[in-house]
């Protein structure tokens, strides 16, 4: 009975936890569109920066939420005080976990996958800046990258400069013409 208890927290925790990381990142996308709609090719590199300190706080702020949803239920279903909730929560979330602060032990499913959430959802916060990181990159580059050549784009035309007879190709095969 108590390992279905322990599940059905674990369930609803990490549903949370979800609900907050898409909730929050459906924002953020959102706001990030509004900024490359607008126009991002004008920023300078001071507001650049600017934007990129300002997504990174929101995505603080957003895992600062979720420890505070799972320091909720520790401080609800076990622990003293809000100040030991919070500091376990945070130092599980980050995957610190020091072990001065032991969760009973009908509870102790709880720390593991509080950090594995918190792995999950700082990977997907740092994917979301490395995005926004590369559209402002890709915005200040003078000369924009088309792509890989296609084989089409590789054939030579009546005209170009051949190779020298003799020259090593890229094969490894000395070429003729």
């Amino acid at each position: 009975m108590e390992f279905t208890r322990q599940a059905g927290v674990a369930v609803i925790l990490v549903t949370g936890t979800l609900w907050l990381q898409s909730a929050g990142m459906a924002f953020l996308i959102h706001w990030a569109r509004t900024f490359i709609a607008r126009g991002i090719r004008g920023l300078g590199p001071w507001m650049s920066v600017v934007l990129m300190i300002r997504f990174t706080t929101a995505m603080v702020v957003l895992h600062i939420l979720q420890i505070v949803l799972w320091a909720g239920s520790y401080r609800w279903l076990f622990l003293p005080s809000w100040e030991s909730a919070f500091y376990f929560s945070a130092s599980s979330y980050s995957t610190v976990g020091y072990g001065d602060i032991v969760l009973p032990k009908v509870w102790r499913i709880l720390g593991p996958m509080e950090s594995v959430m918190g792995v999950l959802m700082c990977g997907i916060s740092v994917s979301a800046l490395f995005a926004i990181a590369t559209r402002l990159v890709e915005a200040g580059d003078p000369a924009p990258r088309i792509g890989p050549r296609t084989k089409a784009q590789s054939i030579r035309r009546p005209g170009s400069i051949r190779p020298r007879e003799g020259v090593v190709g890229m094969r490894g095969a000395a070429t003729a013409s």
